[in-house]
């Protein structure tokens, strides 16, 4: 018993910061309440970016798979993360480290240059890549209830007006 004593006299300090941390965002949530502003113009609820008035819907599709953005991830945010601990560590591991990193560097920036290639960067309506067609964009045919649309390949695209 006198153990159990112990250990909650030590844990006194974690509760009280956990009530004064409760009780300080309830006095903010409160004081926001009474002293915030409060508008009934009509266009409050409107959505509003950077200056730019909103038009037409929301819902636009942009078609980028899986693996595209997985690949783009290893690409640029786990090697700096790589590359962080290399810098950390740098005297350390010496010329080997240096030689394997800048192997590593190599191979992520053969990557890059391999998905610029396929134009899997040119994210926009129309992609300034002619290696692959832009992703769809619109209205959500699937947000409607009706069957997701579906583009022909580039080859058969090309051949349907060769034979016109």
């Amino acid at each position: 018993m006198d153990q159990l004593y112990q250990q909650l006299s030590q844990l006194w300090p974690l509760a009280a910061y956990f009530v004064i941390v409760v009780l300080l965002i309830l006095f903010i949530l409160l004081l926001s309440h009474f002293l915030g502003q409060r508008h009934k113009e009509p266009a409050t609820g409107e959505p509003f970016e950077s200056g730019v008035v909103h038009v037409g819907g929301a819902q636009i599709r942009f078609s980028a798979p899986y693996f595209v953005i997985a690949m783009l991830f290893v690409i640029f945010d786990l090697e700096a993360a790589f590359i962080y601990a290399w810098a950390v560590a740098y005297r350390e591991t010496g010329w080997p480290g240096y030689i394997e990193i800048v192997i590593f560097i190599a191979i992520l920036g053969l990557a890059l240059a391999y998905l610029w290639r396929l134009g899997v960067l040119d994210w926009g309506p129309q992609g300034r890549s002619n290696k692959r067609q832009a992703p769809l964009q619109g209205e959500s045919a699937v947000l409607q209830g009706k069957p997701a649309p579906i583009r022909p390949p580039a080859d058969a695209a090309l051949s349907s007006d060769q034979s016109e």
